[in-house]
């Protein structure tokens, strides 16, 4: 609904009147901030100097009064660049809030706006409660949860802008849900190298799981396009908000690769917020595992398969498995019960019968984990020796390991399992002695093996604790195994959990979900959340990606934009066909992804079309920063990246098969507007 001359005139005034405000603020904040400088450095200089005067006490409390000055300075220069991050657009939309006490005419945008000089608020933040209404509510009753408790109403105005420069290029009344006539025109932009904020489209579906504070574990499946990573991110921006002493350091985010972490980088920034800690699950296990040299990344993982060098998918399978994980911890427990000490512990100034150490080992200290026993061993004898002397502890420690019949190397004790009859028991097929011996014997671990071994370590001398991290996101929910979800819960085992994924997007081809509510069963107390409307296709590619997997409750937000999915044989001339195909998506699209099946496909379809298009770029596992106009990648790579227009392409003697559909589904998923697929009629 279009306003009139008058209510166009009234909202320009507000955002002058708004924009000075701010422009005022940033100017004084910077005074605050140059001045507070200059008065922490000084009084920096001063305590310098007049350290060998004070006492510790009063060092003590003017350190104090330094803290908290460069605390203040910090918040003040957070906000500062808030501030000049909105100046020319500092809201996106209003609601006039009709409630016993008064109208409310609430304008809307990334960070709080106050006018202190008329005391009231020109903007509040998107996060603030009264705001949830926007995104919740069409107009018409409402309520919201406010610190003293419910508080309802009526809306009787639901309003969105968009305003460049300082200008307001268009504002419009919507009295429906925002999943109309802006959702449509942002929609309907061309991607970019970046994932951008959606705080003004953000839908009811995906508010409820940005605004959840009451749970402490989410689990979220939603369909491919539905928003997930955005939620998540958007997520974190609200939970900075909203609990006290929570800060970007005390969140991380697993992400699938280093492609995908670069891609969400500027989502946090744009919202206001410092980026969280990102790491992946191949990182984490590299920390974990300083006995390689190398540990095999996830993507090489499933290239392995898809690349047809896998010489034994059964047993990887089997490794990859929830079955394994009984077997494991029989081991486990089997091991610690013929762990023992061979000899008397001998010294200068004491002896110890082999007989007295067993008897600490599996009796006195028989609640702790095996290799944590003989810390405490140490300990107890440091201290009735040496009164608790931390260098004579070490020392025990290192020569008791050195009479223990098992010793604490990984290697061994890992090959030791896969020759095990528990690892048989479980295991019907067949593992040569070549195969083991070469499963610890090289500089680079494998995957399957990597996360195993992880799991043996933490079983026999613990996991590590990460306290510090009180907020923990996982992305592409479904690639990752039970075994690791065992051991990221012990890890964090106090932390909240956000966990998205989608099983119909499962790449790793030896381990799929039923549903991901499976994870109750690790993450108790969780709940399981959907997100069941897609934004990034067409209709057309949606009907198509439902054909591949079945699937029939797919709701498709975009309206419809008449381009076909378009189906190719591979003609004679391959570079000539690529190229024509190529320039017409370019007319009408800014990002383009040819996307393989292998990685070979994607290094032949590279070097055919390098001389001929200079733009063009090639995606690995290993890519951190690439530009999204033009490049070529696996589709095993390609997961939680989208693109104006996609071409599908393998040889015609490698279509995906029925077993490879969730990677062809991934693959066709990743476009928004225009799908052309080869040699996969």
């Amino acid at each position: 609904m279009n306003l009139s001359k008058e209510e166009f005139r009234e909202e320009e005034n507000y955002l002058k009147d708004t924009v000075e405000v701010v422009r005022n603020k940033i100017s004084e904040l910077g005074q605050q901030l140059y001045d507070r400088e200059e008065k922490v450095h000084e009084f920096q200089k001063f305590i310098w100097e007049s350290q060998h005067d004070m006492d510790p006490t009063e060092m003590r409390s003017m350190m104090s009064d330094n803290d908290l000055e460069i605390s203040m300075m910090m918040n003040k220069g957070k906000y500062f660049q808030k501030l000049f991050r909105i100046q020319n657009s500092p809201y996106f939309g209003a609601i006039t809030f009709e409630e016993d006490s008064g109208c409310n005419k609430v304008y809307i945008g990334i960070t709080h706006v106050e006018d202190e000089v008329n005391d009231k608020y020109l903007v509040h933040d998107w996060r603030a409660p009264i705001c949830s209404m926007f995104y919740d509510y069409e107009t018409g009753p409402a309520s919201y949860i406010a610190p003293e408790g419910i508080i309802k109403g009526k809306i009787t105005n639901k309003r969105q802008f968009k305003i460049e420069n300082a200008k307001i290029k268009r504002v419009f009344d919507n009295n429906l849900n925002i999943d109309d006539e802006l959702l449509q025109e942002v929609l309907a932009t061309e991607s970019s190298d970046k994932m951008k904020n959606i705080v003004n489209t953000i839908q009811q579906e995906q508010n409820a799981i940005i605004r959840n504070i009451e749970d402490k574990i989410l689990i979220v499946q939603g369909i491919a396009g539905s928003g997930k990573t955005s939620v998540a991110l958007h997520r974190i921006a609200f939970l900075l908000y909203k609990i006290e002493n929570l800060n970007s350091k005390n969140i991380l985010i697993f992400s699938p690769n280093q492609v995908f972490s670069e891609y969400i980088s500027n989502v946090l920034p744009e919202l206001g917020e410092d980026n969280t800690m990102q790491t992946t699950f191949h990182d984490f296990l590299k920390v974990q595992l300083p006995e390689f040299n190398q540990v095999e990344s996830f993507t090489s993982f499933v290239a392995r398969y898809y690349k047809y060098e896998e010489k034994n998918p059964m047993l990887v399978k089997y490794k990859q498995s929830d079955e394994i994980i009984k077997y494991i911890d029989k081991y486990v427990e089997n091991l610690i019960k013929k762990i023992k000490f061979e000899q008397d512990y001998i010294c200068h100034d004491f002896e110890i019968t082999k007989e007295e150490l067993n008897d600490l080992f599996h009796d006195r200290y028989n609640k702790l984990l095996p290799f944590d026993r003989v810390k405490h061993i140490a300990e107890y004898y440091s201290r009735k020796y040496y009164n608790c002397n931390k260098s004579k502890q070490k020392s025990i420690e290192s020569n008791l390991y050195k009479l223990l019949n098992i010793k604490k190397d990984y290697k061994k004790i890992y090959k030791y399992f896969l020759q095990s009859a528990e690892f048989t028991e479980g295991y019907k097929g067949v593992i040569t002695e070549k195969e083991i011996t070469e499963t610890v014997s090289h500089k680079l671990i494998k995957y399957e093996d990597a996360c195993l071994l992880v799991y043996l370590k933490g079983m026999l001398e613990g996991f590590d604790y990460q306290g510090n991290i009180k907020e923990v996101v996982i992305d592409e929910a479904q690639d990752y195994s039970r075994l690791q979800y065992i051991i990221i819960n012990k890890i964090f085992k106090r932390s909240g959990f956000t966990i998205l994924g989608d099983i119909n997007q499962t790449i790793n081809p030896y381990y799929k979900y039923k549903s991901l509510n499976d994870l109750n069963e690790i993450f108790k107390d969780s709940i399981y959340l959907e997100l069941t409307k897609t934004y990034r296709s067409s209709p057309e590619i949606i009907q198509h990606t439902n054909n591949i997997l079945g699937l029939k409750h797919i709701s498709a937000i975009r309206h419809n934009n008449n381009c076909p999915v378009i189906f190719k044989s591979q003609k004679s001339d391959l570079k000539e066909q690529l190229i024509e195909d190529i320039e017409g998506l370019q007319r009408n699209s800014k990002s383009i992804a040819v996307i393989t099946k292998t990685d070979q496909e994607s290094e032949y379809i590279y070097d055919l079309l390098k001389d001929d298009i200079a733009a063009i770029n090639i995606l690995s596992g290993n890519t951190k920063e690439f530009n999204k106009n033009l490049v070529v990648l696996p589709s095993y790579i390609a997961k939680g990246l989208e693109f104006d227009a996609t071409i599908i392409y393998t040889k015609n003697d490698n279509q995906y098969t029925e077993d490879e559909k969730y990677l062809y589904y991934v693959a066709c998923t990743r476009s928004q507007h225009q799908l052309i697929i080869y040699n996969n009629q």
